[in-house]
């Protein structure tokens, strides 16, 4: 069974490896359109200032998208069309901000029961440079940056597999990829508000469904949050959606406890920047603190971060451990702990306080060294305490790897298939499992 899955999952990261290979030898061919697509391109993500009136989801501003792999009638093409919209949705406080999304409408019917559904996609983490959008990732699949910084659109993978299955998808950039704001990574509000708000804005567009459309909320990693975040605030941010069910693999359910179990890693290392940027932009509060806390090195570190991707060699793989980020050598944790502004601002992070309205699919790797599996465990246990139907798949075979080929990565795979199959038989309103009586 190991083999079988290590097998699977070399075979895609292979096929990723090849592409950025490729793009890696001719990055202009990727990333470099002519100049007045950029600059098109470039004005289509500032939002309108002010932003005008209107409720979450509101679209400001919709236009044709191309796709990467959307060659018509060409082997592996994505079979769907897209469309890139602009739309309002709200902050972790509350207020108005502008995100952008895709809508994907596949070219394949929908066989299954009822109305085509939609699928509000959350993605993995891509970084915190504008460029790492992925609404501009889907048309370009490599982004490269020299000397450094590449990152692959990954999800095209299981956003590819929900289109073949006649499934409508609406992915979010979340809020500040593109846009000139801050992306405030792994903001347990935001992310949930983004994710749920395209979902709004895609159903606005012609011929893309109604408000009694059924969705799902779906997302592994940085989207896994995102859709736990959803799951747990839909009942209160977005009523009106019929959401049948969220599909939550590998989450971050804790942002400090994710640093700390973490530390010292140099390959997770500069989400650890990405998290202290957005806490820093979101809570104004936590800046003195910050700048009282890190030392030169550490502020260095979140400076080069806040404009990159995923990069393979940088500041902070070079100083992979927080305590040689701050003025006193205590690691991050420590120094949240100890500073009430800072310990306010993570705790409003944590997800698996709210109990959701609808059933959950939650999976993960025990041996997952990137989104640890005990407070995973412990947001289903408390989703299951308080009512909820919740089935958490827990990957035991996958052994602890580190690195880019790790257990986080490889656990993404063997989740694809199983959360699909869950998404379908939701649809098509078959009793939901629950293992809440013996979680592993």
């Amino acid at each position: 069974m190991r083999s079988r899955i290590l097998s699977a999952a070399a075979a895609l990261a292979g096929s990723l490896v090849i592409v950025a290979g490729g793009a890696l030898s001719a990055p202009h061919a990727w990333t470099q359109p002519p100049a007045e697509d950029a600059a098109v391109d470039a004005a289509f993500y500032i939002p309108p200032a002010p932003l005008p009136a209107g409720a979450p989801g509101t679209i400001l501003r919709a236009e044709p998208a191309r796709l990467a792999l959307s060659a018509p009638g060409q082997p592996g093409a994505i079979p769907s069309s897209a469309t890139r919209m602009m739309y309002l949705s709200s902050d972790t406080h509350g207020a108005r901000t502008a995100v952008v999304g895709m809508y994907l409408e596949p070219q394949r019917p929908w066989n299954g029961p009822g109305e085509r559904p939609l699928i509000a996609y959350g993605v993995g983490t891509k970084g915190q440079g504008d460029n790492c959008a992925p609404s501009k990732l889907l048309s370009e699949l490599v982004d490269y940056r020299p000397p450094f910084d590449v990152i692959v659109e990954y999800d095209v993978l299981a956003i590819y597999s929900l289109l073949a299955r006649g499934m409508a998808v609406a992915v979010t950039d979340y809020n500040g990829l593109g846009t000139p704001m801050i992306h405030d990574y792994l903001n347990r509000k935001a992310q949930a508000y983004a994710l749920m708000d395209a979902a709004r804005a895609a159903l606005q567009l012609p011929g893309a469904g109604n408000p009694g459309t059924p969705v799902i909320f779906y997302g592994y990693s940085q989207g896994g949050m995102a859709s736990a975040g959803a799951a747990e605030l839909q009942p209160s941010y977005a009523p009106e959606l019929n959401v049948r069910g969220a599909y939550i693999g590998g989450p971050v359910v804790d942002d400090e406890y994710f640093i700390g179990f973490n530390d010292g890693r140099a390959d997770i290392a500069p989400a650890f920047a990405w998290i202290l940027n957005g806490i820093a932009a979101d809570y104004p509060e936590t800046r003195p603190a910050l700048d009282a806390e890190l030392n030169d090195i550490g502020k260095a570190i979140l400076e080069e971060s806040r404009n990159k991707c995923a990069v393979p060699a940088g500041l902070a793989q070079q100083y992979p451990h927080t305590s040689q980020w701050t003025t006193s050598g205590q690691p991050i944790t420590e120094v949240i702990d100890r500073t009430p502004v800072l310990r306010d601002a993570f705790a409003a992070q944590r997800v698996g306080t709210i109990t959701p309205a609808m059933p959950v699919f939650i999976s993960s790797a025990m041996n997952d060294q990137g989104a640890p599996y005990v407070p995973i465990r412990g947001m289903a246990a408390n989703w299951c305490g308080g009512g909820a139907t919740v089935q958490l798949d827990a990957n035991a075979v996958i052994p602890p790897l580190s690195g880019l080929t790790g257990t986080h990565v490889l656990a993404f795979f063997p989740a694809l298939a199983a959360s699909q199959q869950w998404v379908t038989d939701r649809l098509a309103d078959r009793p939901a499992p629950s293992n809440c009586t013996a979680l592993p």
